[in-house]
């Protein structure tokens, strides 16, 4: 690929301009936490001009510059009383000019508001409707409250991270909610429009995080079923069980993260690092039973540098070695600079969109929204003139 061609992370601007490879696809997002705003951000991110539904109670027409929730980033809010038949009927109007809609509400909701799936496909039979749950629309556990946590634990994900004999360590919420939850209704999303574009009727995507989870981990199963891993915690080649795939403490108490696994990229970190010091051994590594001696030795001899002296050393090299940087010193490291993996809008720094593409770039339009933002902006745009936005508000159907 010539430099030309090649993918690229735009600079962020104020415009509102559409740019991606979503651009002219319209979403109506129902207000949620967590793995839904995700969801919809990443489609804005990649061009999708999306319209948040927020309830009217959070609006707050005094309220200056960018909202701080940077999830909500890219959309337009609109502040509606879903529980109004007025306010349903606002919605309806917007599902109506919409390609997709997501919602993370628990089962059935949406039907009793009178925005679920038949009365949304009604009102627009090509339109695309994701819906995000943590247990999936249907199942035992269906009707019930969960977290991410819960949603690993079932899947047997949770089980598997850790160290060895200790308690499973929850990974963040990035695994479920993140990872198996709001990328997998993403892409959901973006595989039904593309079904859709072909001349099939709209659908409903039902994302749910105990699936996307149990995808994930495809790989584990297939490497149980091969032999080649064991259901104990942090034994494993990639669990932090093996010494050249594991974190060290340095001589400041910061961090090396160490992942040599290939024979000829563990040999170029024994050859930079010297390894090992003089008393002790280094013993074959392909030997399980060795690991907890050479974990030793490896240890020791991290902890005569300091975090940065090791990373200086063995930055260019295949000795796959990276320092455990914290949230801070991220965005501010050379190579996430060079390709502005972090980028400032509206004065804000934030990861910037991702993946890229090189012949329909992705930038930041808009900073995240306040609750009822653009309400009039966007009702006008469905058709609705200024007395009958003004009949609304005053009703209490929007604010």
């Amino acid at each position: 690929m010539t430099d030309a061609a090649a993918p690229t992370n735009t600079a962020p601007t104020d415009s509102v301009a559409p740019t991606g490879p979503l651009a002219g696809i319209r979403v109506v997002e129902l207000a949620g936490i967590g793995p839904g705003p995700f969801a919809a951000m990443m489609l804005a991110d990649l061009g999708a001009e999306v319209i948040r539904v927020d309830r009217v109670a959070d609006a707050d027409p005094t309220a200056e510059g960018p909202h701080p929730d940077l999830l909500n980033r890219g959309r337009r809010s609109v502040a509606v009383d879903l529980k109004s038949p007025d306010g349903r009927a606002a919605v309806l109007a917007l599902v109506a000019g919409a390609d997709v809609l997501l919602e993370g509400f628990r089962p059935g909701v949406t039907e009793r508001l009178g925005l679920g799936p038949a009365q949304c496909l009604a009102a627009n039979p090509r339109l695309v409707y994701g819906r995000m749950t943590g247990w999936g629309q249907d199942g035992p556990n269906a009707p019930y409250a969960g977290h991410d946590i819960d949603y690993l634990a079932l899947t047997g994900a949770l089980h598997g991270i850790g160290r060895a004999g200790e308690r499973p360590v929850p990974p963040l919420n990035l695994l479920g909610d993140f990872g198996g939850g709001g990328m997998m209704l993403a892409l959901g999303v973006v595989a039904a429009l593309y079904a859709v574009r072909a001349g099939a009727p709209g659908q409903v995507v039902d994302a749910a995080i105990v699936d996307g989870v149990s995808v994930l981990s495809t790989q584990i199963h297939a490497l149980r079923r091969l032999g080649m891993w064991r259901d104990d915690r942090g034994v494993n080649l990639l669990d932090g069980g093996a010494p050249f795939y594991d974190t060290y403490e340095c001589a400041d108490g910061r961090h090396l993260a160490v992942g040599a696994l290939e024979p000829r990229f563990y040999d170029e970190l024994v050859r930079l690092t010297g390894f090992p010091l003089d008393g002790d051994e280094a013993p074959d590594r392909t030997d399980p039973g060795n690991w907890p001696a050479l974990r030793e030795s490896w240890a020791r001899l991290f902890r005569t540098r300091t975090r940065d002296e090791w990373s200086e050393l063995l930055a260019a090299s295949d000795a796959c070695v990276a320092p455990v940087l914290d949230w801070a010193e991220a965005p501010a490291h050379p190579h996430l600079a060079a390709r502005r993996t972090f980028v400032t809008h509206a004065g804000v720094a934030q990861p910037a969109p991702a993946p890229r593409f090189s012949g329909t770039p992705t930038a930041l339009r808009r900073p995240p929204p306040h609750p009822g933002q653009h309400t009039d902006e966007v009702l006008a745009e469905a058709g609705f003139d200024a007395a009958r936005i003004a009949e609304l508000r005053a009703a209490g159907a929007i604010g």
